[in-house]
């Protein structure tokens, strides 16, 4: 199985290590979604940060399947793939540390690897 694909996995769980970080210690789990406005600073931009990780999860899948499916050499995706979750965990520390500016251009970044993975196949 490709390296790609284990970027595939840690990036589905990443999103679940963000909110477990945003709720430990402060969250009633019998209304999990009513509190999240009283969460610290720092805990509702990882919950932000959470809920950003899952809306970008599913172009990376779909890039690192459709790369792979349609003959892409699999060490680049396997690069590119370890690159974007290398971008998407340096996204999350800038996230919570309130570092818009570069946040947004870890951002950009880590949608580019997304899109040259996708369109991989098309250059081969």
């Amino acid at each position: 199985m490709p390296f790609a694909y284990w970027c595939v996995l840690i990036a589905a769980l990443m999103p679940l290590a963000l909110v477990s970080y945003a709720k430990f210690g402060s969250y009633d789990n019998h209304h999990p979604r009513d509190n999240i406005s009283e969460l610290p600073d720092m805990k509702r931009r990882a919950y932000a940060a959470h809920q950003n990780a899952y809306e970008n999860f599913p172009f990376f899948a779909v890039a690192v399947i459709t790369a792979t499916l349609f003959g892409a050499s699999i060490s680049t995706v396997n690069i590119l793939a370890a690159l974007y979750i290398v971008l998407r965990g340096i996204h999350a520390v800038l996230y919570i540390a309130d570092a818009a500016t570069a946040r947004s251009a870890v951002y950009t970044a880590g949608l580019l690897v997304t899109i040259a993975i996708f369109v991989l196949p098309a250059f081969e």
